[in-house]
């Protein structure tokens, strides 16, 4: 079995003292053991990556951002490998493997632009012989948290616009499928970043604690589930560090009466399947305008049947397993509830049967009504619900009304709708005849309401804004002669 330890200092540690298995869940097969950093492992993570900051910090930005386009580059080469991994340890087919690395390849595209984007501002004479301008420094040392269901792309989100703003990281990954990130530890590493800069610790809830308390992390970035997220903002800024802290999602998507149900069926199954539904961004709401719900469902049935379920290292295989039998279990739940209150299980999931992995099939609801707790709560499995509404009104009525704010879609050809719905709808990040509408790299991406806990969104302008301070200064070279006091607040002149 792989060990798979902390690296640290560029260099992959010891085994911890406590370890976890780590379980390909096509299979249900131990493939290695996961070392979980005590506090004191974490803590020589954090100093090593102080020590590494004053050099790193003051390393021009041009050669921060040639360090990512090597690594760029090193990514590219080894993509099959990272893709495997992560296959191998989440489950996911390897084509959307390798769209997830694309994605998070993004950003560190993004981030090779550091030089520009750090720029500041400059005006000259704001008072006789007086300029002022302001420059973007680094924070210190930030640390990023992760979830299993994207080990590649979201830390990708985080620690590339960090580092190329001058910070050191430490990266705690899902302990669930920890190599993929272990991997890219070193690739940087091959592409010339100074040792202590980049360094990860794999842990539980002690790794995580003792990185929102400990005095040398000046922020931390986080993707999870709503609770989670909520515990890590107010932890984290208690302790006086900045947080972006993005939290679960009911992700819904309105299919007004005049839309392609060709393109919209087609969207959901990707939006709503793929990734067996472990996606943020996965659409898990239909609201069916009028008597569009009967064709919908018309069409999706067939699809549903033949979606091809198992090894996501397979080819022509189009949705894998979910993360872990207690997820399987979970997920199983939620679909007894659904029932248990009324609903109409159109497709079920539950009794697929292919070896010892953890696979449910997709699985469909119609009349679900907003009161049910399918409806209410976020599953994070390939379970679709769709809900009939009268009108668009009551559509938009519903989403507003809703806890989660993270993405929305619309499907219509109608552009006044459309466009009205983009202005209305209270959620972070809108599609129109787009099923999940994450933004590229050089916007931001992040949601509304219980979606997001912190002002700041991720990756794009807003991770250069969260992963640097804003310094304003004003200077005078006065000509030698002697002045005297001025007990009046400055004013320039």
């Amino acid at each position: 079995m792989t060990p798979m330890t902390h690296y640290i200092n560029s260099q992959m540690t010891g085994p911890s003292a406590r370890q976890q298995a780590v379980i390909n869940p096509a299979t249900n097969q131990v493939i290695g053991q996961v070392s979980l950093a005590s506090a004191a492992e974490v803590n020589a993570a954090i100093a090593n990556a102080k020590a590494a900051f004053p050099a790193w910090s003051q390393t021009t930005p041009l050669n921060r951002a040639r360090v990512l386009f090597r690594f760029k580059a090193l990514v590219e080469q080894h993509i099959d490998e990272l893709a495997q991994l992560i296959t191998t340890e989440h489950g996911k087919v390897l084509e959307d493997a390798k769209g997830e690395i694309t994605r998070g390849l993004e950003v560190v595209e993004f981030a090779c632009g550091i030089p520009h984007l750090l720029k500041g501002e400059h005006t000259q004479q704001v008072g006789s012989g007086v300029d002022a301008w302001s420059v973007n420094q680094a924070l210190g040392v930030v640390a990023g948290i992760s979830p299993f269901n994207f080990p590649v792309m979201v830390p990708m989100w985080m620690f590339p616009i960090a580092i190329a703003c001058g910070n050191t990281f430490i990266m705690k990954p899902s302990e669930k499928d920890p190599s993929p990130v272990l991997r890219i530890a070193q690739l940087l590493t091959e592409a010339g970043l100074p040792a202590g800069v980049f360094n990860v610790v794999n842990g539980d809830k002690t790794a995580v604690d003792t990185l929102l308390t400990h005095p040398d992390i000046e922020a931390v970035s986080f993707v999870g589930s709503t609770p989670i997220a909520q515990y890590i903002y107010s932890t984290a800024s208690v302790h006086g560090k900045r947080v972006q802290a993005l939290g679960g999602a009911k992700n819904h998507m309105l299919v007004m009466p005049d839309a392609d149900l060709d393109l919209a069926a087609n969207a959901l199954m990707g939006a709503a399947y793929g990734s067996a539904g472990e996606r943020c961004m996965a659409i898990s709401v239909v609201l069916a305008v009028g008597d569009v719900a009967d064709k919908l469902v018309a069409q999706l049935v067939p699809k549903i049947d033949a979606l091809k379920v198992g090894d996501g290292s397979h080819h022509g295989i189009e949705m894998g397993p979910l993360i872990s039998r207690e997820h399987l279990d979970k997920v199983c739940g939620y679909i007894d509830n659904g029932v248990q209150q009324g609903a109409t299980l159109v497709r079920d999931g539950r009794h697929l049967s292919l070896g010892d992995g953890h696979f449910v099939g997709a699985s469909l609801f119609d009349h679900v009504t907003a009161e049910m707790t399918i409806y209410q709560q976020e599953i994070f499995g390939p379970v679709l619900a769709i809900v009939r509404v009268a009108d668009y009104d009551s559509a938009l009525a519903l989403i507003n009304a809703h806890q989660y704010g993270n993405g929305t879609a619309i499907f219509t050809q109608n552009g006044e709708y459309a466009r009205h719905f983009c202005d209305a709808v209270q959620v972070g990040m809108v599609g129109v005849n787009v099923p999940i509408p994450v933004p590229m790299a050089f916007h931001s991406f992040g949601g509304w309401k219980r979606s997001l806990f912190g002002a700041l969104h991720m990756h794009g302008p807003d991770g250069v804004r969260f992963y640097t301070r804003k310094k304003a200064i004003t200077a005078r070279w006065p000509k030698p002669h002697l002045s005297q006091a001025d007990f009046i607040i400055p004013t320039m002149k």
